[in-house]
């Protein structure tokens, strides 16, 4: 009897189901030796075995061995990743958690269950930020609450404290509506001389509230000596969808951004959003299953290049003028651990005279931005936040850098929190293009206050 119940334990069938669960083969890569502890945001926060990578590890190997079941529990601690892959560089194994989460949260998605307001509010978020004519329709009424100085009122007199926290989650995290709400990215920008195609994401949030760092991109690249495609119509990469579990949208997504680069012709794809960047050099893996694009998605990727690695392919063909600043350098984590871009944007700004470049304390922590994440789970990530603000300010930076928008969004809402004065922040590729420009320390500054 004893051994017909062993046989029956090992034929335990499993708590996924059968489309694209976690790897056994990748689950078994983790020697459980705990080296992921400490980079793992969570898991500082918190000291729980199970909110750390081990141990979410742990737990997607006892549901594939059907010996835990995919419930409230399970779910809440796949909730809790952000997904910032830190552990991905701790790991001395080669563990590959991206894969492993983002074939999990599906499966979550699938099977478990969610709150009416939690489900609501994801559909709202899934619903708006990867659609940029969306986004530009809701930031009218945000441009009017900002310039009327609305929003300073509302946030002076506390009114905030008094709606869900997700919400005014989201209210802290407002970009500012840009003038150029509306001003479209030119479909091609020459070279002036004969160099490689390359075609230019545009992003839907990037589009939106930050067009300027897409054209700083296009600038710089023309500069260099790259032909710039920036295909019209773009929808969302899909990284998003990806990183909260919503697949099937989420692979949709990522076909037709496949096909809108294949008409192009490229030789690379520049990408200056870490987010995105991580998802599209993985569609390989995200549509692994489907015949008709997985080959098509190799070749896609293999084209995927963070602006940073394009600069550096080749000698510099632009002199860089001086900018006399000192600058705290922001590692976005999704360039940092989920694409091992580390040294890259350092030498590029290290190349401009005269800046001065600080490294923050705890570089390898999350922000607690982490796509959605600062949405979702408002408390963790604003202790995260203030975290990361506070080691920012023992270096006495005049501006901050980093190469992700949410980065600076949650960065700026933490030091609003702390009540500090705002700190200047770029995106790299703009220190890179303002130096090419010949654009002063002071101009540079003046044009964020």
């Amino acid at each position: 009897m004893d051994h017909l119940t062993n046989i029956e334990e090992v034929r335990k069938p499993s708590s996924f189901d059968v489309h694209n669960p976690p790897s056994k083969e990748l689950l078994s890569d983790c020697v459980h030796c705990g080296f992921c502890l400490p980079a793992c945001p969570t898991y500082v926060l918190w000291g729980e075995e199970m909110d750390s990578p081990r141990g979410r590890i742990y737990m997607m190997a006892k549901a594939g061995q059907g010996e835990a079941p995919l419930d409230q529990n399970f779910r809440q601690h796949m909730d809790n990743c952000l997904g910032c892959m830190a552990c991905m560089t701790a790991c001395p194994s080669g563990v590959q958690y991206d894969k492993l989460i983002e074939d999990t949260r599906p499966q979550v998605e699938r099977h478990i269950p969610r709150s009416f307001a939690d489900s609501a509010f994801r559909k709202f978020l899934f619903a708006t930020f990867p659609f940029a004519g969306r986004l530009r329709l809701i930031a009218l009424p945000t441009f009017v609450y900002q310039r009327t100085g609305l929003q300073k009122l509302i946030r002076a007199c506390g009114l905030l404290k008094l709606i869900p926290k997700r919400f005014a989650a989201m209210e802290a995290l407002l970009p500012i509506v840009p003038n150029s709400l509306f001003r479209k990215l030119p479909p091609l920008l020459p070279s002036a001389s004969r160099g490689q195609r390359v075609g230019m994401l545009a992003g839907c949030v990037q589009q939106v509230f930050f067009q300027h760092v897409n054209e700083a991109t296009m600038r710089v690249l023309s500069a260099e000596g790259y032909e710039v495609v920036t295909p019209s119509h773009q929808s969302c990469c899909g990284a998003l969808m990806v990183h909260s579990g919503v697949e099937e949208e989420a692979r949709s997504l990522a076909r037709k951004m496949i096909a809108l680069f294949e008409r192009e012709n490229v030789d690379y794809i520049a990408i200056n959003a870490a987010g995105c960047g991580s998802t599209m050099k993985e569609y390989s893996h995200l549509l692994r299953d489907d015949p008709a694009w997985s080959e098509r998605a190799k070749a896609f990727s293999a084209k995927c290049r963070d602006i940073s690695e394009i600069l550096l392919m080749r000698e510099s063909q632009t002199p860089r003028n001086p900018i006399s600043l000192r600058v705290a350098y922001q590692d976005a984590c999704h360039l940092r651990h989920a694409q091992a871009i580390h040294a890259e944007p350092r030498s590029l700004l290290k190349n401009i005279p005269q800046l001065d470049v600080a490294e923050i304390g705890e570089a390898n922590l999350c922000c607690g931005s982490a796509g959605v994440y600062n949405l979702l789970h408002p408390e963790p990530a604003n202790q995260l936040g203030d975290r990361k603000v506070e080691n920012l300010l023992v270096v006495k930076a005049q501006a901050l850098i980093s190469a992700n928008p949410g980065c600076l969004l949650q960065l700026q809402a933490s030091l609003r929190r702390r009540g500090v004065e705002p700190i200047p922040m770029f995106h790299m590729i703009e220190l890179i293009d303002a130096s090419i420009r010949g654009v002063s320390a002071e101009e540079l500054l003046s044009c964020r206050q």
